[in-house]
């Protein structure tokens, strides 16, 4: 075991300095974006290209499976886009604030359309913020600083 640190030893299972991100995106270019951004920023990323994806990954997806996977408690935080086939982002926040195990989990939507309306849905449902696209370092810097505050 050469490559890792005595940080990563002492990850053990508990919240670190290292915020696990699901970051999910219909569109590879914003997706790849979004995760280098949040790499650049000391996040750990995972990747979802959909909202039935992200529900898989977080032990939703699966009507069989009621307990919950242990990739719940490593997730910090999830961004979403709002327009997606398939799920939208408002629809992925829905489930996740109807789950009694994930609501906890703050939700940023993103979207590169500005429509009022669209965002005071997604605040009212229960998103931590909602951010317009193509996501910048600042963005992220501003919301892993919500971040940290959210999970003080």
């Amino acid at each position: 075991m050469d490559g890792g640190s005595m940080e990563d030893a002492m990850v053990g299972g508990g919240y670190t300095d290292e915020p696990h991100v699901l970051a999910v995106d219909d569109n590879l270019i914003d997706r790849k974006l979004v995760e280098r951004l949040l790499k650049n920023s000391s996040c750990k990323v995972t990747t979802a290209e959909n909202g039935l994806r992200a529900l898989e990954y977080l032990g939703l997806g699966d009507e069989k499976r009621t307990a919950l996977g242990d990739n719940v408690s490593k997730v910090n935080l999830i961004i979403t886009d709002y327009c997606m086939p398939g799920m939208t982002g408002y629809e992925l926040l829905k489930k996740i604030k109807e789950s009694s195990s994930l609501k906890e989990i703050p939700v940023v939507i993103m979207s590169s359309e500005n429509i009022p309306t669209r965002i005071n849905k997604c605040l009212e449902e229960g998103a931590q913020m909602f951010m317009l696209k193509p996501l910048k370092q600042s963005d992220v810097a501003k919301l892993r600083c919500n971040l940290m505050n959210c999970r003080s």
